[in-house]
């Protein structure tokens, strides 16, 4: 019988009350190797924090992968991308630890989800067991690591999350023994003129600023001119013993003249709230040169509640005559520090650099619905769709239009929508809604074919035109050939591919019978298990067909034997 939801949360709220906040020698490590990080909690990415720790596996998959403490599972999901193939344990103490780019579960949860997934006949499956349906023991084995979904080599990509508000917190808060003797990097220093007749070193615009290290390992700014408000903003990351990865530092405090202006770190965040990151990180610069600069000051539509201290949001007024001493401590969650101190001199001067906004034909106002026509697409921003007001460069081509580029943020999905008229009706079917890179190479975007009118919903700035594909999708084997015999395989290996809307199902049978194909997008490779489903037949039929995102379909028909 299925225990009431609300019953449970309210048991895991008292369990989480009733201890520490974050108890240590509790949990046992997920792995039985040393933890060697690629990635930490909160690092900076595309459009989110990181919400676990990404512990290496030794560039291999297979590792057994405990349960950190006594539970019950609670969700399984299993799709392409993201997490891959990912497990979520409740414990009784209040807790959800999630492991995820798993490679298979173990065979009890195993079975469990195959049964969801021959009954379902899809590899992309996601399931909630009853609560107490698949009870785990501290130390038994959940599952292996592996490389599944959006992972970029084998790793276990482990959190521990609030059963309760579903919030991640830092792993490394539970006594976890990671080894991190390094201060925090420093890369980069930018000063930002804030108001209306702000000037940093005569300039209207972000300037980078010059620091050097002092014999006693602290950075020592150049010597600032500054009037009006201004905020400051640090490019950093943090190197951990034994791992050459650069990973995000845990916190950031900056003070004027003493006194804390602002001050945040990575203990917790919301999963709702982490695409504001966006406001978090300088994206304009982010956008042209790929780096990440983390501002110590708050923007009005700077929604994060990952703040602990701020006063006046972490800008500085700055005034003809004084002085201020303004110091950035940038540490990790092992307590090791990087100091900056920037002097900052109050002195008004004509400036050398203005600032350079461009501006176009038209502007976002961020807090209203925003339409555009531009000829053979419209355009539609619902409110909110943008942080802050601007010009929006859009350009009309003969079959393209260009919205902006990637200097701005979306935080919502916007509209784009095509009139395919001028293509017969014949050719309408293959055709889809494509964002060019900067080569001008398409890549699919979710097309919706209704009324006449082809659109996507994206949040992507960028160049994008309409695209036929009618070329079907290619199917070979990859380990056995037409009438072989594989009596001592274990396994079916295929490789799918499309040039360019890209695989959108794929589906094979053995003899007329559905099977489990696992697809791992990154290799284009579809393989099925021969432990899956008993062949009694001595001759097989192995059938695939593959479909691509336009319609165009491939069906491949082999033959083999086993005994």
């Amino acid at each position: 019988m299925r225990l009431n939801t609300f019953g449970v949360l309210f048991l895991l709220a008292v369990a989480l009350t009733a201890q520490e906040k974050y108890p240590k020698g509790v949990f046992q490590p997920p792995l039985d190797i040393p933890l060697v990080l690629a990635g930490t909690f909160g690092e900076l990415r595309s459009n989110h924090f990181h919400s676990g720790m990404d512990i290496k596996t030794q560039q291999r998959e297979g590792l057994p992968v405990y349960a950190i403490a006594d539970g019950t599972v609670t969700r399984i999901k299993i799709s392409h991308w993201g997490y891959g193939k990912a497990l979520y344990v409740a414990h009784p103490n209040g807790y959800t630890s999630v492991y995820a780019h798993l490679r298979k579960f173990g065979p009890e949860i195993e079975e469990y989800i195959k049964k969801m997934q021959y009954a379902k006949q899809s590899y992309e499956v996601e399931a909630f067991p009853d609560y107490g349906e698949l009870k785990v023991t501290k130390g038994s084995i959940l599952a292996y690591s592996g490389n599944s979904g959006s992972s970029a080599g084998p790793h276990l990509h482990f959190e521990i999350r609030s059963s309760v508000t579903e919030k991640p917190t830092n792993p490394l808060l539970y006594g976890y023994d990671v080894r991190d003797a390094t201060n925090p990097t420093l890369l980069g220093l930018y000063g930002y003129p804030l108001s209306d007749g702000a000037l940093i070193n005569q300039s209207a615009q972000k300037i980078q600023l010059n620091f050097t290290r002092q014999p006693d390992g602290t950075f020592l700014a150049d010597k600032v001119t500054a009037i009006g408000t201004i905020g400051f903003g640090i490019n950093s990351f943090d190197r951990l013993d034994m791992a050459a990865n650069q990973n995000g530092v845990y916190a950031v405090k900056q003070t004027v003249n003493g006194r804390v202006y602002s001050e945040y770190d990575f203990e917790t965040f919301s999963f709702g709230e982490t695409r504001y990151i966006n406001t978090l990180i300088d994206y304009e610069h982010f956008g042209k040169f790929r780096q990440r600069i983390q501002k110590c000051f708050k923007e009005p539509y700077n929604y994060l509640g990952i703040y602990k201290t701020l006063y006046n949001n972490g800008k500085v007024d700055i005034e003809e005559g004084l002085s201020y001493s303004v110091e950035i401590l940038i540490s990790d969650i092992e307590g090791n520090e990087t100091k900056l101190v920037i002097p900052v001199e109050g002195k008004r001067e004509i400036p050398k650099i203005k600032k350079g906004d461009e501006i176009t034909e038209n502007f976002i106002l961020a807090s209203k619905p925003n339409n555009f026509d531009l000829g053979v697409a419209k355009v539609y921003f619902p409110a909110n769709t943008f942080y802050q007001d601007f010009y929006i460069n859009l350009k009309k081509g003969k079959d393209t239009v260009t919205i902006h580029d990637n200097s701005v943020a979306a935080h919502r999905n916007f509209t784009i929508s095509f009139d395919p008229s001028q293509y017969p009706l014949s050719e309408r079917k293959q055709l889809f809604i494509a964002r060019l890179d900067k080569d001008l190479r398409p890549s699919y975007t979710t097309t919706y074919k209704r009324d006449g009118s082809f659109t996507t919903r994206t949040r992507d700035l960028g160049t994008y035109t309409l695209v036929r594909d009618s070329v079907a999708p290619t199917i070979s084997p990859k380990n056995f050939k037409e009438k072989q015999w594989l009596s001592n395989y274990s396994y079916l290996s295929l490789e799918i591919s499309d040039d360019l809307s890209g695989i959108d199902t794929y589906r094979a049978t053995l003899n007329g019978e559905w099977i489990l194909m696992e697809y791992e997008p990154k290799t284009n490779t579809i393989t099925y298990n021969f432990d899956d489903k008993i062949v009694n037949e001595t001759q097989c039929e192995l059938k695939v067909t593959v479909t691509d995102n336009v319609g165009n379909s491939s069906t491949f028909i082999s033959t083999f034997f086993r005994k």
